[in-house]
């Protein structure tokens, strides 16, 4: 809405639509909403804080810190606990609530001690600015290292139909742990749509940098969609709607967080939690190709984190 897989200038975006289609969004029963500071930045949590005020005491907020986007437009990493803290104040101001109910750590910083970034998060839900914590891809030992400090409310990872790796290890640790998941890309980028089979991304697309998306990549891949589209047909469903009804088939404590500009999606992948799979489905979705040029996104944890001035108040 505010901060997408392409620049968005204020002029491209459309703010009385997504305020509409958030709203929308309530109104069909949807009451988690997920943003971060740093999308826009700043911009993504101001607009929902606008949208959502009239139905604070209806919905949950989760929004994420520890990531930032610098004047270049790059991001690093900043996990030091005075940025935490005058990052969380912000968010709370923009949000425009007392309290967040789920505030995650958007990426672990390599140059800060884990536990002193999660000590400060954990303070903030004493001081009452925060109701759970949550952390997005963190391993299975940074996971056990965060839980034994203070409880991890959810774990936020990428997970769809051509996304599993989290199947293995990280999924299996938040069972164990009674933990939420919360599966972002539950319908690939917007890849197992369908709509992108022949499209070629522009190179400000983000998407263009990730190898599922290479032009070579996304024709193999179609055989990706095919599969979900047979699926599709027998109930009167759309590709879409199958890849999300498969996340939500991951367990009870994964939700899936497709993010949308526009109501006729929204209402789409709402209209999925409808949608009952078989075993037959089930299977034959775990038997179609892995994709080619599969991302890992583990491989984020190698990037060195690079601190550069606190922007949170801004």
């Amino acid at each position: 809405m505010s901060h997408g897989y392409q620049p968005l200038d204020r002029d491209e975006r459309d703010d009385e639509e997504s305020v509409r289609v958030i709203r929308r969004a309530v109104e069909l029963g949807i009451d988690l909403f997920d943003t971060a500071d740093v999308y826009g930045p700043f911009t993504n949590e101001e607009l929902l804080g606008r949208a959502l005020r009239p139905y604070a005491d209806q919905v949950r907020v989760a929004t994420k810190c520890g990531l930032v986007s610098g004047p270049d437009g790059k991001f690093s990493r900043d996990g030091r606990p005075e940025h935490i803290r005058r990052a969380c104040d912000a968010s709370l101001r923009r949000l425009q609530v007392d309290t967040i109910d789920l505030y995650q750590l958007h990426r672990v910083d390599p140059a800060v001690p884990l536990a002193e970034t999660w000590g400060a998060l954990s303070e903030l839900v004493t001081a009452g600015k925060v109701r759970g914590l949550g952390i997005s891809h963190a391993t299975p030992d940074e996971l056990e290292q965060v839980h034994a400090l203070f409880p991890v409310t959810a774990v936020q990872y990428e997970l769809s139909v051509w996304c599993t790796a989290s199947l293995e290890d990280v999924l299996p640790w938040c069972r164990k742990n009674s933990v939420g998941f919360l599966a972002f890309a539950p319908v690939g980028r917007g890849f197992l749509t369908g709509v992108l089979e022949r499209v070629r991304l522009p190179e400000d697309d983000s998407r263009s940098r990730d190898p599922r998306f290479t032009p070579e990549a996304m024709d193999a891949n179609r055989a990706i969609i095919d599969g979900l589209r047979r699926i599709a047909d027998r109930h009167g469903a759309t590709p879409a709607q199958v890849a999300i009804a498969w996340v939500l088939d991951q367990g009870d404590n994964v939700v899936p967080i497709p993010g949308t500009r526009h109501r006729r999606w929204l209402e789409e992948n709402a209209a999925a939690t409808q949608l009952q799979l078989t075993a037959a489905d089930l299977a034959e979705v775990d038997g179609l190709p892995a994709p080619i040029g599969e991302m890992s996104w583990d491989n984020t944890r190698a990037v060195t984190a690079v601190q550069t001035p606190d922007t949170a108040h801004a």
